[in-house]
């Protein structure tokens, strides 16, 4: 009987926190096997004023690129934005939309297979306000061949090139207009050429913000204010 009231508590207490995003979404629901791991183990409750928002929720992630390409092992800094306002079950605002997301994209192997995915940093509210976010994205393996010879307007079409990226399709493909997120550093490019020169062909990764990739799901609790507006 003690379980079955502590199950109850518990799915109440997920119903009461339940989070949206966007203007008329439908509430977002945790199972109450879920609600058990988000309330028990936390070992910290939300400072006066905030609210949390539990480890495991995912937000939705937008960027003014429809796509990023990087090499498989590079790092690249960049910002990403809230694609939607992230509300609580009475409509009041958590995370507005167009709050800004800083960290970095990084470089990452599983199972014998490279890829890359974003780890967040900073979380930036539209009024200046940061604080620090724990939440990461799902690993991107998704790969293109840039060939000597080759064309590549597919892939980097609305692109942002990462410095990496940007190399080794310039150098492989003699395609010297390709713009870079940040500059490429004179000694690893030259580096870079003196390798890639001798190659035929690579790989690099392509990621995709729209269809989810960069959505991030925490890692750990989120204490932001209630009612933002």
């Amino acid at each position: 009987m003690s379980q079955f009231h502590r199950w109850k508590s518990g799915a109440a207490g997920v119903m009461a926190m339940a989070i949206t995003t966007g203007t008329i979404a439908p509430m977002f629901m945790f199972a109450p096997a879920s609600a058990q791991s988000i309330f028990r183990g936390q070992g910290s409750q939300a400072p006066t004023g905030r609210v949390s928002i539990p480890a495991g929720f995912t937000l939705p992630i937008t960027y003014d690129k429809d796509k990023i390409v990087v090499t498989p092992d590079e790092t690249t800094r960049i910002k990403l934005k809230v694609a939607k306002n992230l509300v609580d079950s009475s409509r009041n605002v958590l995370v507005p939309e167009g709050s800004e997301i800083e960290g970095q994209l990084q470089p990452i192997t599983r199972n014998g297979e490279k890829g890359i995915y974003f780890v967040a940093q900073d979380l930036i509210l539209p009024n200046g306000e940061r604080q620090s976010i724990n939440a990461t994205s799902r690993v991107i393996t998704r790969k293109e061949k840039i060939s000597k010879g080759g064309r590549t307007d597919k892939i980097i079409q609305d692109a942002a090139i990462g410095a990496g990226a940007a190399s080794v399709i310039s150098l492989i493909t003699g395609d010297r207009k390709i713009q870079a997120l940040e500059p490429i550093l004179g000694a690893g490019a030259g580096a870079a050429a003196s390798v890639l020169l001798r190659r035929k062909n690579t790989e690099v990764i392509v990621i995709e913000p729209q269809r989810g990739d960069l959505d991030l799901t925490l890692r750990s609790s989120l204490f932001v204010s209630r009612g933002y507006y």
